[in-house]
């Protein structure tokens, strides 16, 4: 049943157009159906053609299927999302939405999901009828148009496939936040529409080499937080690595090490909102990502992301009541709180031991450049334990404000409000209202570009209440409400992916207006006359910094910053807190 949707943002509109009767069922049946995978013998992954006519037919032949064209991506195709819905469907349904090929050469997923979904419409594997189970068949469709056997250089299969950036060479798992891109509008579109209870995101590692296939990137549980984050510790994680050792599928947490032994011990990769698992974190949603090995045969990376699959709906469905509770909680769980937990760092003086199946590493010297090199030793596994570094503080915090107000002429802002379902009421006429006003104070930027990007941050902010004029237009934003986390992340300047630190306000840090010296030294007399307490001020300065006593730009700059000609929009940060 194939559906198409054009979605308009804050699901101000959904137009759904279904063909009034089905079409003609094909002649074969999905057991005919055979995918690159299986024609293969597990060497080569579908195209994206082949990927979308697949899921098609089932669509066709299947009541309990559907397939639906959600908005459009970069390359100018639409995403698809595809459904499937147990007959006797009960009510409240536990939602699973896995996404696959937002890098298009790490292809597991893509293949994995079409054998799901296989099994599912032939009845050889039963979906329980408590969960609702939805799959984004590719997420990046220009990067799976771009087909080739080269890009992912060292990876162990399959024969061809897409190229990690999208068709405007974005990196799709570093958007979920800025949004550059038509593919995460489309996403946002899907994700809350589904509003899932459980999210996964498939891909393929690089790094150190160890004797797993598959690993797993859960959502770090302490920024997850509350009744959600011990339930994904204490009760989910568990759950499935227990029943995958079961399948003789052992699994590690994803090994957050390059160029060194996991012997060493390692981290849990911080998954901030840019990424996925971070992103849905913001919407209290269990999410992973699963990653198999680059350098394990394809067909067994595939293999392992199947049996991946229908073992997290197996856990999910045998822990259903909890997730969704747990769920609840979590997104009651800052209502009622003052604080905001900011920037979260690991933890180095807490961690468990487990034991790793690894390869002993060699340390060579290099036949091309003469120097040290690593090698690891597949005729040496080990097994032995390992520190594993998953508790995580956060390292700054922020009052949580009733609402923010976002002045009218930053749309780009109100926009991704929009997208993402942020309700919001706009000011009917001019209005006077205290509030919290930030002042960047200090911030660093990179010096390489960073996904179109030169990303700030260590952004340091001080803040002072002032009465201000709205005008009408401009948009109030009452923060308890279901999207609190993520405007909390996206507006606060010190979050680690504010749209701050993005460049959405770069605009405020080049000053305007200036003064000229010559004119001004006299000027800088007046303002003294004026205010002696500045001039006092100015004298201990003066006194106790050297450099500044040295620099007559910096000394006069000084004076004109702190006086009325100074350009109040210099290095003020646009949006403000209604605190009362």
């Amino acid at each position: 049943m194939l559906k198409y949707w054009f979605i308009l943002p804050v699901s101000i509109l959904i137009i759904a157009c279904e063909s009034s009767s089905k079409q003609e069922s094909s002649k074969e049946t999905s057991e005919e159906f055979k995918i690159a995978f299986e024609r293969s013998n597990g060497d080569s992954t579908s195209t994206y053609q082949e990927v979308i006519k697949f899921y098609k037919f089932l669509a066709d032949k299947d009541d309990r299927i559907t397939l639906e064209e959600v908005y459009e991506t970069d390359i100018g195709e639409p995403l698809h999302l595809v459904k499937f819905t147990p007959s006797e469907l009960e009510e409240k349904p536990l939602r699973i939405l896995v996404n696959n090929g937002i890098h298009p050469g790490e292809s597991d997923g893509v293949d994995a999901t079409m054998l799901l979904f296989k099994d599912l419409s032939n009845n050889v594997w039963s979906l329980p009828t408590d969960i609702e189970l939805f799959a984004i068949p590719i997420y990046n469709v220009g990067g799976a148009l771009n087909r080739n056997s080269t890009s992912r250089t060292n990876q162990n299969g399959p024969e061809a496939y897409g190229f990690r950036g999208n068709a405007r060479n974005f990196d799709l798992n570093r958007d979920f936040i800025k949004s550059d891109t038509k593919n995460s509008k489309a996403f946002y579109s899907i994700y809350h529409q589904v509003n899932p209870d459980v999210f996964v995101d498939t891909h393929v590692s690089n790094g150190a080499d160890y004797q797993y296939t598959l690993t797993h990137l859960f959502t770090q549980h302490n920024k997850l937080g509350g009744e959600m984050g011990k339930h994904l510790e204490n009760n989910f994680i568990p759950a499935v690595e227990d029943q995958l050792s079961e399948k003789d599928w052992e699994i590690t947490p994803y090994v957050n090490v390059n160029n060194e032994s996991p012997k060493n011990g390692f981290t849990q990769f911080n998954d901030s909102p840019r990424y996925s698992s971070g992103f849905t974190t913001l919407w209290n949603s269990l999410g992973l990502m699963i990653e198999t090995h680059m350098l394990k045969p394809y067909k067994q990376r595939v293999d392992g992301t199947f049996e991946m699959l229908k073992t997290l709906v197996k856990v999910s469905h045998e822990q259903k009541i909890n997730i969704q509770k747990a769920r609840e909680q979590n997104f009651q769980m800052y209502s009622n709180t003052d604080f905001y937990p900011l920037n979260f760092r690991v933890d180095t003086s807490d961690y468990r031991c487990f034991n790793f199946l690894g390869y002993e590493l060699e340390n060579l010297t290099s036949e091309i450049t003469n120097l040290p090199r690593i090698k690891f030793r597949k005729d040496q596994p080990f097994e032995e334990e390992v520190k594993y570094y998953n508790q995580f503080k956060s390292t700054d915090s922020v009052s949580i404000p009733r609402a923010y107000i976002i002045p009218k002429q930053w749309s780009k802002v109100v926009d991704l409000m929009k997208w993402n379902n942020i309700t919001y009421t706009r000011f009917g006429n001019d209005t006077v209202i205290e509030v919290e006003e930030y002042k960047i104070k200090d911030f660093k930027t990179r010096t390489s570009a960073y996904d179109g990007h030169y990303l700030h941050y260590d952004t340091k902010v001080t803040a002072r209440k002032v009465k201000q004029t709205y005008s009408q237009g401009d948009v109030l934003v009452e923060v308890d409400q279901p999207g609190m986390r993520y405007l909390l992340e996206t507006l606060e300047p010190i979050a680690v992916d504010s749209f701050f630190n993005w460049n959405f306000f770069d605009s405020i840090l080049q000053q305007k207006e200036n003064f000229s010296p010559y004119v001004f030294e006299d000027l800088a007399l007046e303002i003294f006359k004026k205010n002696p307490d500045l001039k006092t001020e100015f004298e201990e300065k003066q006194k106790n910094d050297p450099e500044f006593r040295k620099s007559w730009y910096a000394q006069l700059d000084w004076i004109h910053k702190n006086s009325k000609y100074y350009e109040e929009a210099h290095l003020t940060y646009p949006i403000v807190r209604v605190l009362n």
